[in-house]
C-alpha cells in the first residue's frame, strides 16, 4: 500500500499535526503515526473517516488513483459493501475458496464480508483493487460509479 505519502501531504495541507487527526480518529497519537509510516496498516473505518474529512476518494487515499474525489458520494455500507463484493466475485469467477486463497485468508471470512457481518479487511481490500484495477470507494458502495481505476 502506498498511503503514507498521500496521508502527510493532506495533514500538512490542513497544517494538522499527527495528535489533531489522532484526536478526530480517537486513537493515541503513536497509532496515527503508525498509520503515516505505513508501519501499521489503517483499518476501514479510518480510512473511511480520512477520506470524509479531506474530502477525497479512498482510491486516493491508498494511492490507487490521482483521482482526488468522486461525484455522489455515500456512507459505506456493509450490505452493500458485500453487494458489491460477492458481485465482483462472480464477475471474475472466482469461488469464495479461491478468493479466499488469492487473499491469503478463510473462504468464510469472504462470506462474512459478502454477507454484510463486516467490511473487508484493507489489506485485502487493496489486493482487489491493485490486481483487478477495481475501485475501493465502488467495492465499498461509497459511489456507484467508476467501477474501474484507470
Amino acid at each position: 500500500m502506498n498511503y503514507n505519502d498521500r496521508l502527510l501531504e493532506l495533514r500538512l495541507s490542513k497544517e494538522l499535526t499527527q495528535k489533531d487527526l489522532a484526536d478526530i480518529l480517537k486513537i493515541n497519537r503513536s497509532t496515527y503515526k503508525d498509520y503515516e509510516l505505513q508501519t501499521s496498516i489503517i483499518p476501514i473505518k479510518h480510512l473511511v473517516t480520512l477520506s470524509n474529512y479531506f474530502d477525497v476518494s479512498i482510491d486516493y487515499l491508498l494511492g490507487l488513483t490521482d483521482v482526488l474525489q468522486y461525484a455522489d458520494v455515500r456512507d459505506v455500507d456493509k450490505i452493500e459493501a458485500g453487494k458489491r463484493l460477492k458481485e465482483f466475485r462472480k464477475e471474475h469467477k472466482l469461488t469464495q475458496v479461491k478468493l479466499a486463497s488469492i487473499l491469503n485468508t478463510t473462504f468464510s471470512s469472504i462470506a462474512f464480508n459478502e454477507k454484510g457481518r463486516n467490511l473487508i479487511a484493507t489489506p485485502f481490500l487493496y489486493t482487489i483493487c491493485l490486481k483487478y484495477h477495481v475501485s475501493a470507494d465502488y467495492l465499498l458502495g461509497k459511489i456507484n460509479g467508476p467501477k474501474s481505476l484507470k
